[in-house]
């Protein structure tokens, strides 16, 4: 359940983002593009990623939430208004990760180009959830080969809008397809080094089911899908009781989110059920909803996975 205050905030400051973009005489359309580069505004640093390598010296790519901002409870400001109106193009992931920012492109009437890079998955492949409104788990970037079906989305939106670039961008996208299909391939040799039995991978949010599911993990988040939804007693009892008969013997926080939640499981659990359970976090805390800062290892889609895979396998394999 969305907590109300924070649910008024959030559609207080969406409903005057919403207003801005519709007012007469706030610009006709997005700015027109002539030649390079193409200024994108991505809202994740993930889809940023994405954009920068396929689009490579011809685009010029911005993240509207930077490092360690989780985007499914980010409130957007005025001033995201003017980034938003004078990118040539703006990307999202969609499913509903941005939550009620979606709004603001469905009712930009033209005055943006969106593109929502999940949005054109099958959705045969995606994972059910009712994440504040939301029918499908928008983490795909979770499941390499399925993020790797976000790079079309991509490349075609940038060649339309700049046909010039066409063949650099059908290049940049095939050689980062290649990319991420050995990295899928990387991932799945590192987790064999944990015995099936002890894959269980027990996290402040529900955000790892495409890993677990691609990957062969058994997935319990402390929150939902969504971080918006809050949580109660009897959420951290149950995910105390599951850690104690499981016997798990870590847990891990994410870089987005508070771990004050999951330290109270771990007395519960502690207490309770005679369980002491590994809290992995600070350099260790895995990237769930934002990449790491621009410049570091985790600050691109695969230094995050390969971050993330090294710390979960170091912490269940024995």
């Amino acid at each position: 359940m969305i907590s109300f205050g924070y649910r008024s905030r959030l559609l207080g400051a969406l409903c005057s983002l919403v207003a801005l973009v519709a007012v007469p005489g706030c610009g006709s359309g997005p700015p027109p593009f002539t030649e390079p580069p193409v200024r994108v505004l991505a809202t994740t640093t993930m889809v940023a990623d994405l954009v920068a390598r396929v689009g490579g010296e011809r685009v010029t790519v911005e993240a509207l939430m930077g490092p360690g901002v989780d985007p499914h409870r980010y409130q957007p400001a005025a001033t995201d208004l003017q980034r938003l109106r004078g990118a040539h193009l703006v990307f999202f992931n969609g499913l509903h990760l941005e939550g009620k920012m979606a709004d603001l492109f469905a009712k930009s009437g033209g005055r943006m180009r969106a593109v929502g890079v999940a949005e054109a998955l099958d959705h045969a492949k995606l994972r059910a959830a009712d994440a504040d409104g939301g029918e499908h788990d928008p983490h795909v970037w979770f499941d390499v080969k399925l993020w790797a079906g976000c790079v079309p989305p991509v490349r075609d939106a940038l060649a339309a809008l700049d046909p010039a670039g066409k063949a650099t961008y059908e290049a940049n996208a095939a050689a980062y397809l290649k990319e991420l299909d050995a990295l899928d391939a990387e991932v799945r040799a590192e987790v064999e080094k944990v015995p099936t039995a002890k894959r269980k991978l027990v996290t402040s949010h529900d955000a790892f089911g495409y890993f677990g599911r691609a990957y062969g993990f058994e997935v319990k988040g402390l929150q939902g899908v969504s971080t918006a939804s809050e949580t109660g007693s009897r959420d951290r009892d149950e995910l105390a009781r599951y850690l104690g008969s499981a016997r798990v013997p870590a847990v891990f926080t994410e870089t987005s989110v508070p771990d004050e939640g999951l330290k109270a499981v771990l007395e519960t659990c502690r207490r309770d059920y005679k369980h002491d359970v590994k809290l992995i976090g600070g350099d260790d805390a895995l990237y769930s909803d934002a990449l790491g800062a621009p410049g570091t290892p985790t600050g691109t889609y695969a230094g995050m996975v390969r971050h993330n895979v090294k710390v979960i396998v170091s912490a269940l394999r024995e």
